[in-house]
């Protein structure tokens, strides 16, 4: 497991099971399709991880002007450390394109917040995903813990999976420490893979201060 502390003061954990597969183009008829959520993750140089969430904390208003900011987090512990994670809300990939078209005129956001933070970064990834059918997508708090897990699927996407996968992200939910914010899965970048983010509130999981104390 990994938990993630954000610059906004958030946090999540993520896990990982390989293999992967990616992709850089749609399989299906889904870029016809509504809303989307792209997944966005930077990987910081070691000695400006803390440069980047003062600015990130300071100019991320220049970013939110142009479109919905659902979540930005940062890894605690678990995995690859000195990494910032972040899912950004369009309506349909051609809001996608306005936001973007329209962020390479913004000067402001460019010389404040694009241009200082480049030279931060090591790596940048981005991935497309869609909520599951049977999720609805809960606005998380600006403060707290929170999980990332993601799991690598057969081939077929929710409708062959779906159901497994929801009995197996409630068996996690429903033990009273945790909140679901989303389940998702990807289309663009890592194919086949089923992801959920959900809140653990600390004060009903004993033992997880010490946890994150001894580390």
């Amino acid at each position: 497991m990994l938990v993630l502390r954000s610059g906004l003061t958030r946090a999540l954990a993520a896990r990982k099971l390989a293999p992967q597969v990616c992709s850089s183009f749609a399989t299906g008829p889904r870029q016809y399709d509504g809303t989307l959520y792209e997944f966005r993750t930077y990987y910081l140089k070691p000695s400006k991880m803390n440069e980047f969430l003062e600015n990130t904390k300071k100019n991320i208003h220049l970013r939110t002007a142009h479109s919905e900011l659902v979540g930005y987090w940062s890894v605690e512990f678990g995995g690859r450390m000195n990494k910032v994670f972040h899912i950004w809300k369009y309506d349909n990939f051609a809001h996608r394109t306005e936001v973007r078209k329209a962020l390479a005129k913004d000067k402001e956001w460019q010389e404040q917040y694009l241009i200082p933070n480049l030279a931060l970064i090591d790596k940048q990834e981005s991935e497309i995903t869609y909520l599951v059918p049977w999720c609805k997508l809960e606005k998380p708090p600006k403060e707290g813990i929170y999980e990332l897990a993601t799991f690598q699927m057969k081939p077929g996407g929710p409708a062959l999976w779906g159901d497994p996968f929801k009995r197996a992200v409630h068996t996690h939910i429903n033990r009273g420490y945790t909140k679901l914010v989303g389940v998702f899965h990807a289309e663009y970048g890592v194919l086949n893979r089923g992801i959920y983010i959900k809140k653990i509130f600390r004060s009903r999981l004993p033992g997880f201060e010490s946890q994150l104390h001894h580390l």
